[in-house]
C-alpha cells in the first residue's frame, strides 16, 4: 500500500510540474511542456488539468489526434469538463467528423454557459460550433442544389416530351397545348425556386439579432425593462461601461438578466431552417 503522506507527495511533485509546465508553454517551449505535464500526469493520471494542458500542447503543433486521445481520457475523469470537450471537438472537425464534432462544441457550450466561465471562452466556443454548423449547411445545401437541379430536368424533359406527342393532335389542338406546355414550364420554375428558398442567403429578422451588436443572438438574457440582449455583451456594458440598461438607461444589476428561453428557441429554429445564418462576418 501506498502512504498517505507518499500520495501527498506525489500530488505536490505533480502541481509543481504543471506549474513548470505552464512557465514553458508560455515561452512557447511546447516538446518541454509536454515533457512536465507527462511526468504529472505519470505522478497522477486522475487529475483531468493535466490532460488537458497536454491536449493544449499538442494543439499548438497540430498533433489532433494526440488532442483527441488526452481529451478523452480528461472527459471520463470529469464529464462536465468545458475545456476538454471544446478541444474534442475541434479534432473531431479536423478529422472531418463534423458531426461528432459539432457534438462535442455544443456539450462544451450548454457546460459552458451553465458554468457561467469567462465570456471569452463561451464565445470561441460559439465561433468554432458556428463555423463548423455552417460548414454543414454548405455541403447539404450544394447537395439539396444538386438533387434539385437533376430532379428539374427530369421533370423537364417529361413535360417535353409529352409536348412532343401533343403535336400529333389536330392543328387547333396545337395552339392550347403550346400555351399549356408554356405554363407548366413555368409553375415547374416557381415550383423548384420554392424549394431552394431556405437556402438563399438573406437578412435575419430583427428580433432575432442584438440591439447592440446586431448579430444574432447566442445567448439571450431579457432585462426587466423587456429589452433582450447578448449576455457576453450586455454583462460587458455592465462591467465597463455603468450598470444601467442601455436602451431604457434604468438601473440595472447583473442579477436581474433572466435567459429568454423563447427567443433562444426561436433562434435555434430559424438557425435549423436557414443554415445559411450561422455565417460570422
Amino acid at each position: 500500500m501506498v502512504s498517505g503522506s507518499a500520495l501527498t507527495t506525489a500530488a505536490k511533485q505533480a502541481e509543481q510540474l504543471r506549474k513548470d509546465g505552464n512557465i514553458y508553454f508560455k515561452k512557447d517551449r511546447f516538446g518541454a511542456a509536454i515533457d512536465a505535464y507527462t511526468e504529472a500526469i505519470t505522478l497522477c493520471p486522475n487529475v483531468p488539468v493535466y490532460w488537458t494542458n497536454r491536449a493544449l500542447c499538442h494543439r499548438k503543433r497540430n498533433d489532433w489526434l494526440k488532442v483527441e486521445e488526452d481529451c478523452r481520457r480528461a472527459i471520463q475523469l470529469d464529464y462536465t469538463y468545458v475545456k476538454a470537450h471544446y478541444m474534442m471537438g475541434l479534432a473531431l472537425l479536423k478529422k472531418q467528423e463534423l458531426d461528432e464534432g459539432i457534438k462535442e462544441l455544443k456539450k462544451a457550450l450548454d457546460l459552458g454557459r451553465g458554468g457561467n466561465p469567462k465570456g471569452y471562452m463561451v464565445d470561441g466556443i460559439w465561433q468554432e460550433l458556428a463555423k463548423a454548423k455552417y460548414l454543414l449547411w454548405e455541403h447539404a445545401s450544394s447537395k439539396r442544389s444538386w438533387e434539385l437541379q437533376i430532379l428539374k430536368e427530369a421533370c423537364e424533359t417529361a413535360l417535353r416530351e409529352k409536348h412532343f406527342l401533343d403535336d400529333s393532335q389536330p392543328e387547333g389542338f396545337l395552339d392550347e397545348a403550346n400555351i399549356s406546355h408554356m405554363k407548366q414550364l413555368e409553375a415547374l420554375t416557381q415550383v423548384f425556386r420554392k424549394a431552394g428558398e431556405a437556402d438563399i442567403p438573406g437578412e435575419v429578422p430583427d428580433y432575432l439579432c442584438c440591439k447592440i451588436t446586431l448579430d444574432i443572438f447566442r445567448d439571450p438574457v431579457i432585462t426587466p425593462s423587456g429589452a433582450t440582449y447578448e449576455r457576453t455583451v450586455i454583462l460587458d456594458h455592465l462591467q465597463k461601461v455603468g450598470k444601467f440598461d442601455p436602451i431604457t438607461h434604468e438601473l440595472l444589476d447583473q442579477s436581474q438578466l433572466v435567459p429568454n428561453l423563447a427567443i433562444k428557441e426561436a433562434v435555434q429554429a430559424y438557425l435549423d431552417k436557414h443554415g445559411w445564418a450561422y455565417k460570422m462576418d
